[in-house]
C-alpha cells in the first residue's frame, strides 16, 4: 500500500445496515458536515477531526467484502455521513475499487457540497459513473427556510438534483419531517412537484423527525435549537407521505 494512498476521515461503521439502500448494506459514516441542521441526530459527525478513524480505501473495502455473503443479490455499501461529498477523493478510491469488485455502491447525502465549480464537479460526475444509487436528503424546498433549518441554501442542492435526473442515476428522495419547520402543507405540495419534475426517483421517504440525539447536543455542549418541539405526529406523517407521493393533491 502507498504511503500516498487517500485516507478517509471515518466516524463509524454499521455492518448490517437495512435502512440505508437496498438489502443488507455495509455502511460507512465519515466525519465532517457543513451543514447545521436544527435536528441534526449526529452532530458528533460534524468536524471531521474529532472521533474519527483514519482508513484507506483498501483497507475499508477488504472490512465491508468480509461481510458480502451476508449482502445477497441486493446488498452492498453504502457511505453516509457527516457529508460523504465532503471526501470525494476518497469516495472516488472506494467506489472505483468497489466496482472493480462487483459491489452495489451508494451515497446518502444532503448534496451541500455540490458546485459546478472545479476542481469538485468533474470529480462529481466521475464518481456517479461508479455510483449505484443516491439517497437525497432534500431538508427543505423553500429556500429561505432552507437556510434557518440548516444554516445553508439548498439552491445547489436542488442543481444537484436536476443534474442526476438528466443523466438517469437512480435516487431516492429523503425528507425529514420537522414539526413548526417543514410540515406546512404549501412547504410540501412545493416539495411534490419538484420531486414530480425529476425523472428518475424511484422512492420517496418520509423520516420522522425525533429527539433521540439530544443528548449529543448536550454531551457537546450546544443548544438543541428544537427544544421543545415534539416528533410529528402519525397523521402528518402519513399526510406528508400521500403529499410527496403523489397520492393527494391541492384542495
Amino acid at each position: 500500500m502507498s504511503d500516498n494512498a487517500v485516507k478517509g476521515f471515518v466516524h463509524s461503521i454499521e455492518t448490517f445496515g437495512s435502512v440505508d439502500g437496498p438489502g443488507v448494506r455495509f455502511v460507512i459514516f465519515l466525519s465532517g458536515c457543513a451543514m447545521r441542521c436544527q435536528f441534526c441526530h449526529n452532530p458528533d459527525t460534524w468536524k471531521h477531526d474529532e472521533n474519527t478513524v483514519e482508513y484507506t480505501a483498501d483497507e475499508l473495502l477488504n472490512k465491508a467484502l468480509a461481510y458480502r455473503p451476508y449482502w445477497k443479490n441486493k446488498g452492498g455499501i453504502t457511505v453516509s455521513g457527516g457529508e460523504p461529498l465532503l471526501q470525494i477523493d476518497f469516495l472516488l478510491d472506494l467506489f472505483k475499487k468497489a466496482k472493480k469488485q462487483g459491489v452495489n455502491t451508494c451515497i446518502d447525502t444532503s448534496a451541500n457540497p455540490f458546485t459546478t465549480k472545479e476542481p469538485f464537479y468533474s470529480k462529481w460526475k466521475e464518481l456517479m459513473e461508479y455510483t449505484d444509487l443516491l439517497l437525497l436528503d432534500i431538508k427543505h424546498i423553500d429556500n429561505e427556510q432552507h437556510k434557518i433549518l440548516t444554516g445553508q441554501p439548498n439552491t445547489n442542492i436542488l442543481e444537484m438534483a436536476r443534474q442526476l435526473s438528466d443523466m438517469g442515476k437512480p435516487v431516492w428522495i429523503r425528507h425529514v419531517l420537522v414539526p413548526e419547520r417543514n410540515d406546512k402543507d404549501e412547504y410540501l405540495f412545493r416539495l411534490a412537484d419538484f420531486i414530480r419534475s425529476l425523472k428518475n426517483v424511484e422512492r420517496v421517504e418520509v423520516l420522522p423527525y425525533h429527539t433521540l440525539g439530544v443528548y449529543k447536543w448536550k454531551a457537546l455542549g450546544y443548544d438543541y435549537p428544537l427544544e421543545g418541539i415534539e416528533p410529528p405526529t402519525k397523521e402528518r406523517v402519513k399526510n406528508a407521505e400521500m403529499i410527496l407521493n403523489g397520492e393527494k393533491t391541492r384542495e
